[in-house]
């Protein structure tokens, strides 16, 4: 083979990798844009959810004079997520705001006079409504990111992504349920007993305010 026959194999093989390497570049910009539109729509649903979390609070607190302590908590949870920095500490913080509610819903059964508040039960309804947004937000964007990290760590395109330093990113998890969702439930239905502490748990609600634990649904 001659020179001019060499050289123009290699010419063949650098075109390939040139066109190999924009392909899985531009794809790896194309997951990385999807990842940061999926969180959007999240940071979204967690606004909607400070505001109408700080409604709840300001509409159930004439009835509750005796509950400071947790709504002083919710409303420092609520404050304190809302400046939150990364999505481990939004995550964190999120969490501590959903076992806050839980236990404010448990609570509010021993306030009958808020079944007659209508502002309360739509709060309550599209508190429900939102947290169903959240959770198909939430997947959205976990289910990007195992894409994004997927396409950075695997052979050959792990090569691509470190010549452009992505790095891992991280997904969206709550703590305190299977599903990872807060606890929104229907607080003025009556309560079951939790299987594991005993304690009392709204009906509809799958975690114990006080242990945490999950609760068998009956579905029928």
């Amino acid at each position: 083979m001659n020179t001019t026959a060499i050289g123009g194999v290699i010419a063949v093989v650098l075109i390939i990798l040139i066109i190999w390497y924009v392909i899985v570049g531009n794809s790896l910009i194309r997951l990385r844009n999807f990842k940061d539109e999926a969180w959007s729509g999240i940071d979204v649903q967690l606004k909607r959810r400070h505001d109408l979390v700080n409604n709840l609070v300001n509409s159930v607190k004439g009835y509750m004079m005796h509950e400071k302590e947790i709504l002083t908590e919710i409303a420092a949870y609520r404050a304190q997520a809302s400046s939150a920095q990364g999505i481990r500490q939004t995550a964190a913080l999120e969490s501590q705001l959903s076992g806050s509610l839980g236990r404010l819903f448990a609570v509010m059964e021993n306030y009958p006079d808020l079944k007659a508040n209508q502002n309360v039960l739509k709060l309550q309804d599209s508190l429900v409504e939102l947290e169903d947004d959240l959770q198909k937000a939430r997947r959205y964007y976990n289910g990007c990111v195992r894409e994004f990290n997927n396409k950075i760590e695997m052979f050959p395109s792990s090569i691509v992504a470190s010549t452009k330093r992505y790095a891992k990113a991280e997904f969206f998890e709550l703590t305190g349920s299977t599903e990872q969702a807060a606890p929104v439930v229907n607080f003025f239905k009556p309560s079951q007993k939790c299987r594991f502490c005993d304690s009392a748990v709204p009906d509809n609600m799958t975690i114990c305010p006080s242990c945490g634990a999950k609760q068998m649904v009956d579905n029928t």
